[in-house]
């Protein structure tokens, strides 16, 4: 939510105007976090699927799956930076 105001104020100052003068803003930034959080969950478990990384990994390499998993995350956290923060 932060990264979206402090987006909307640098970049979009007209868009963040209407919506602290509509008195939307505070929803608007609650819905793009909690649909950031839905579509980040949703990505993970869809990459980690897609890239089998699983829990028997986890068992068998952990560091491995940790490397993965990491990698994931990062792509995952962009994506939803691209689509709902900086949109």
């Amino acid at each position: 939510g932060r990264m979206r105001k402090e987006y909307l104020k640098e970049h979009r100052p007209g868009t963040y105007n209407e919506l602290l003068l509509e008195d939307k803003l505070n929803r608007h930034l609650a819905e793009v976090e909690e649909t950031a959080y839905v579509l980040f969950d949703r990505l993970t478990l869809q990459m980690a699927k897609a890239e089998n990384v699983t829990e028997s990994l986890k068992a068998e390499n952990q560091m491995e799956w940790i490397q993965r998993m990491n990698n994931i995350k990062n792509r995952a956290n962009e994506i939803v930076l691209h689509d709902l923060v900086y949109a």
